[in-house]
């Protein structure tokens, strides 16, 4: 169902999802899902290659430890063949799998210097398992409502200093709720701090 979901939402946009997984940190919600807390990482990496079949493929059959789909797929396919898939989470273990299976890495950290060399990490498990470092983006994330706006271009330029791909900008948490109150929030920031080559979304 996810799978189906995320290639309509791709379909809908022309192709420009990114697909973005947590694997979460509270037990609580894994209860009232009756599934295993314990597993979480294992089923999702299995996921993972489950959905990336299911983008690319119009008929599938997969055999793993947790799923089981035969003869199945989804139609119609998503523009993005597969869609690109994040990984947020800053253990040891998120970083390896996202060095090891994601298009990019999502740090829930500001942009100082021990994220300076964390960021590195994701990309040196990638070389482990064979891949090009630099095909894990990472984007960074600026909060209005940690960060005045008379900080924001310094915000920004410190995440670009770091040699980030993308920038969301968060607009939850700041007093706002309309709408239209986090949309204008976003134009302000837009017209605050012109990026040149790089790419911003809203949070």
């Amino acid at each position: 169902m996810v799978a189906k979901q995320a290639a309509e939402v791709d379909l809908l946009t022309g192709g420009k999802l990114r697909f973005g997984i947590g694997v979460g940190w509270n037990r609580v919600e894994y209860d009232a899902l009756n599934e295993d807390f314990t597993n979480r990482g294992r089923r999702s990496e299995e996921q993972i290659a489950l959905m990336r079949q299911l983008w690319t493929q119009p008929v599938i059959s997969f055999e793993g430890r947790y799923h089981h789909v035969q003869a199945a797929g989804l139609n119609p396919l998503p523009v993005q063949r597969p869609i690109p898939i994040w990984l947020g989470g800053d253990s040891e273990i998120a970083m390896r799998r996202a060095g090891r299976l994601a298009d990019g890495w999502l740090p829930h950290a500001r942009p100082d210097l021990t994220l300076a060399r964390r960021i590195a990490d994701p990309r040196a498990h990638a070389v482990a398992a064979g891949r090009d470092p630099m095909s894990v983006q990472v984007e960074g994330r600026l909060s209005i409502s940690e960060v005045p706006e008379t900080a924001w271009r310094d915000e920004t330029e410190r995440w670009l200093d770091l040699g980030v791909s993308h920038l969301g900008i968060d607009t939850m948490g700041a007093g706002l709720s309309a709408p239209d109150d986090h949309r204008r929030a976003l134009a302000r920031f837009a017209a605050k701090v012109p990026l040149v080559g790089g790419q911003v979304h809203s949070g």
